[in-house]
């Protein structure tokens, strides 16, 4: 298979791309930068170009140029605080950028192109949701309650719309909280395990956080990204897929284990600026679809990745 990621500088990138070239993928990836990151070192194989997903033009060269029989659609702007400051910018990158990916890959239909468009959307466009209404499977209706969540939603009209107007064969993977090694401590879990390893340094013992109640869906990225692996190879166009774990979580129970795993005492304090207007207290996923559709589980314990998580936050303390 040849492969072409988009966005592959952020935190699933990497893990995508070791999973497609393991699979014997020629992979082209693609990202804001010219330079390439330090990890592309580690793939020979792989090929790296700078791409803005927002022009359609640039997208179609590339797409020509790599020859892709999948397309693996990871850029966007993921962060939900980042999307209530600056909401037509979270709209520009994840619903009009998917529109012109979708634009440059309808043009080449008709020089014999005919890539599989993996679309990474979010668990957030279910919005709140009730404990009595969990697992959500993918017939519940979008009722996003954040611009991040809106944009999500956009973004998968916009495939839905691409296939049936342009017949643009999208699949759309609706990925729930998903974590690992690398993934930025501007969110929870490794902001959590960022903390513990400085205080486990000999840093301020008073750990600041926001709602510790709220209960989420946690999938580890390296199972992540083969089930979008394997959504491209045996998805369904014009159709979405849950991608999670199937168990929910509490934060304060993440956070409780990572304190063991620190080994550390610790002052936990209620920070009121952490704290989301429009925070959904459970999201909790069905993966029945996706596991029909391809035979994918998850094989990483949560208890496993939270231990990778926080070696890779205490190896980035001790070497700061």
């Amino acid at each position: 298979m040849r492969a072409l990621i988009t966005g592959a500088g952020g935190f699933v990138g990497r893990y995508l791309a070791e999973e497609l070239t393991a699979r014997g993928a020629a992979v082209t990836a693609t990202g804001d930068h010219a330079a390439p990151p330090a990890w592309c070192a580690a793939m020979p194989t792989l090929t790296w170009s700078q791409l803005d997903v927002r022009d359609a033009d640039a997208v179609e060269r590339a797409t020509a140029a790599a020859a892709p029989d999948a397309i693996f659609h990871l850029a966007a702007q993921s962060f939900v605080p980042e999307s209530l400051a600056r909401p037509r910018e979270t709209f520009e990158v994840n619903a009009l950028g998917t529109l012109a990916l979708c634009q440059g890959v309808a043009r080449l239909r008709a020089r014999g192109f005919e890539p599989l468009v993996l679309i990474t959307s979010s668990a957030e466009v279910y919005g709140a949701v009730a404990a009595g209404e969990v697992p959500v499977d993918e017939r519940r209706a979008a009722n996003p309650a954040n611009p991040y969540a809106a944009s999500k939603a956009a973004q998968e009209a916009v495939a839905l719309a691409a296939w049936h107007a342009w017949g643009v064969r999208c699949v759309i993977a609706r990925a729930f909280n998903h974590i690992g090694p690398g993934q930025s401590p501007r969110f929870v879990v490794p902001s959590f395990a960022r903390r513990l390893a400085e205080i486990a340094a000999g840093g301020d013992p008073v750990l600041m956080v926001g709602n510790l109640e709220s209960r989420r869906d946690f999938t580890d990225v390296r199972d992540v990204v083969r089930a979008y692996a394997l959504l491209a190879e045996r998805g369904r166009p014009g159709e979405i897929y849950n991608v999670c774990s199937g168990h929910a979580y509490a934060i304060k129970d993440i956070l409780r284990e990572l304190i063991l795993l620190a080994r550390v005492g610790v002052e936990v304090r209620e920070d009121p600026a952490r704290l989301r207007p429009s925070d959904t207290p459970i999201l909790l996923g069905s993966n029945a679809k996706l596991r029909a559709a391809t035979g994918w589980e998850p094989a990483y314990r949560l208890e496993r990745t939270l231990e990778d998580v926080y070696a890779y936050e205490r190896s980035c303390v001790v070497s700061a």
